[in-house]
């Protein structure tokens, strides 16, 4: 399973920005699929996920109400629309999968793409 994302730059607080991540495979295949970031010296932390089955979502306290994560299984692409950006959300995004294959959970991730909101 191969994840790329793309999207990523340098937006000014107040911004937009939308992320996409293309999956070598049907994002229906997968369990879960979400998004993930990481800002210099700190942990990554989920921002939002959605599931396959009912396409519930989950999203961080502090993105709730800008980002909206959401997929194509046409195109086997994730999506995650970030508006009102702030300087707080400047870290690298990653793209994460998800699946159970047979008693095992395999866990994918992309490269990431870096999002810089300036002041």
């Amino acid at each position: 399973v191969q994840l790329v994302e793309s999207g990523g730059d340098l937006v000014q607080a107040g911004g937009s920005l939308r992320l996409s991540c293309a999956a070598s495979e049907s994002t229906s295949s997968f369990s879960t699929m979400g998004w993930y970031r990481q800002a210099p010296g700190k942990q990554r932390e989920l921002v939002a996920s959605i599931t396959s089955g009912d396409g519930s979502t989950i999203y961080a306290d502090s993105v709730k109400g800008r980002f909206t994560i959401s997929r194509e299984n046409a195109k086997s692409t994730l999506f995650l629309q970030m508006n009102s950006l702030k300087p707080e959300d400047t870290a690298v995004y990653y793209c994460h999968a998800g699946v159970w294959r047979r008693a095992d959970y395999y866990n994918y991730w992309g490269q990431g793409t870096q999002v810089t909101v300036s002041s």
